[in-house]
């Protein structure tokens, strides 16, 4: 199956980079590595959030059909990890959608939110009102760290600033999902369930991995592990490879302590062989880099065989042959048609060529590009890969909706979710990524009222 066109087509529309401050501080990286390993084990999280957290509704909106209640609580990870949300994240804030009539229970979805999906106004608008009139169901709509009224001051638009962004926004919404989840069974709501599109079916996927009862689970346009999205996917070509291999190369901490942390080795994780290398050698016409970008590639693809052959002077000796080497080293640069403008100016500065040696030897690589990626498949899988994480207690509450010609979201060389979660339903649409988000909603709705009903039947007095 190809990849739609107008995923591909939209992706060139949309000029911002992410990740342009790079991976994230290390100790940070680290923090959260830790703590996925607590988050990850369902029985070691039962007392991660209390019953009783504190949740507060300061706004009601009386409309003819419902009520929108505006509510905010503060975000567990402060208490558990501090400081590791940015200041305008602490405070989490949600709209909750309550019809004022009900069909039959009290039932509420809560709904996550995907990639560029700040405020309310989207979901609200394309799944909590229609929903209200079809089938009486109740939103709940929370608000994810880094958008919207949690969006930091230095951020531009959706572009999450590092890497770790990401696993603090995940590790944050496995947790403030826990505390609405437990809000909503003290008012009395029944039965619950989490949905989302795109990233927010990740992140609802995560959340209902650690929920210690049976619940409703619908994720649209999401998958087992968001690796593949940031290495093989169109988005790829919008990461800053620049600034993640310049980090990578320069701090030895990434590749020397931060890489013993992951945990996960599953059969596609840290897939550097023929199949992994054959898909990153195939997206780099979706990657695009530009000439900036592709001059901190290294000798990857520009200088061939030659930079193959002098890999163990670049890398196994570092520097120590004196002016010989890198008399020999300039040669090669020079024979490969490139210029001393690839090479990292903070090493060519004040004669910093010969002096530091090692530094110039971890940058200039010809690996380098390859083993950026492959650290970022691996930091992706440790903390978004849904094997790393408990399986939900019961899977056939699941039905996963996926488009079959999804660029975003490639599921060529990662598990499927049927063999992580055995028993769970997956639902294909014709089409891409953007034209299911843009034309199928009325689709996510009926999976989202199917596994409710499928939920009522099964745990009638489950509640």
């Amino acid at each position: 199956m190809g990849v739609s066109r107008l995923d591909v087509f939209y992706r060139r529309l949309l000029l911002t980079k992410l990740f342009i401050g790079g991976w994230g501080k290390p100790e940070d990286l680290k923090r959260i590595f830790e703590f996925r390993k607590i988050i990850g084990d369902r029985e070691k999280c039962r007392s991660l959030v209390p019953k009783d957290y504190p949740v507060y509704i300061n706004k009601t909106e009386e409309h003819a059909d419902c009520k929108i209640h505006d509510g905010f609580f503060i975000s567990p990870l402060e208490h558990l990890v501090p400081g590791i949300l940015p200041p305008e994240a602490v405070k989490a804030r949600f709209q909750f959608i309550v019809p004022k009539r009900w069909q039959k229970d009290r039932p509420v979805c809560i709904h996550l939110a995907g990639t560029g999906d700040h405020y309310f106004w989207r979901r609200r608008t394309l799944m909590a009102r229609p929903m209200v009139k079809e089938a009486g169901m109740a939103s709940l709509l929370l608000e994810n760290p880094y958008y919207g009224y949690r969006k930091p001051k230095d951020q531009l638009r959706s572009s999450l600033k590092n890497v770790s962004d990401l696993f603090v926004m995940g590790g944050a919404l496995i947790l403030e999902s826990t505390v609405l989840l437990r809000w909503l069974e003290r008012e009395g709501y029944w039965p619950l369930g989490m949905t989302g599109i795109s990233m927010g079916g990740y992140m609802a996927s995560l959340a209902v991995t650690n929920w210690p009862k049976p619940i409703p689970l619908i994720p649209c346009l999401s998958w087992s592990t968001a690796s593949s999205v940031f290495t093989t996917g169109v988005l790829s070509k919008a990461v800053n490879w620049r600034e993640l291999e310049k980090q990578y190369a320069i701090n030895s901490v990434y590749e020397e302590e931060i890489i013993k942390l992951l945990e996960y080795c599953g059969a596609d994780s840290f897939k550097m062989g023929p199949e992994f290398a054959k898909n990153v050698d195939s997206s780099e016409h979706l990657l695009v880099l530009s000439g900036d970008d592709r001059a901190t590639v290294g000798l990857n693809s520009k200088a061939g065989g030659e930079a193959e052959a002098g890999r163990g002077l670049f890398i196994g000796g570092g520097l120590e042959g004196g002016s010989a080497r890198v008399d020999q080293l300039l040669s090669s640069v020079n024979s490969s048609g490139m210029s001393l403008d690839t090479l990292p100016r903070s090493l060519l500065a004040n004669n910093t060529l010969l002096g530091k040696k090692t530094d110039f030897a971890k940058c200039y690589r010809p690996s380098l590009h390859r083993e950026s990626i492959s650290f970022m498949k691996g930091v992706m899988d440790e903390c978004t890969h849904m094997a790393n994480f408990s399986v939900p207690v019961d899977t056939s509450l699941i039905i996963v909706v996926q488009a079959k010609e999804d660029a975003y979201i490639p599921r060529t060389g990662v598990l499927s979710l049927q063999e992580i979660w055995p028993g769970c339903e997956v639902r294909y649409l014709n089409g891409g990524h953007i034209s299911a988000y843009l034309f199928k909603q009325n689709v996510f709705r009926q999976a989202i009222y199917d596994t409710f009903d499928r939920f009522c039947l099964k745990y009638p007095n489950l509640h």
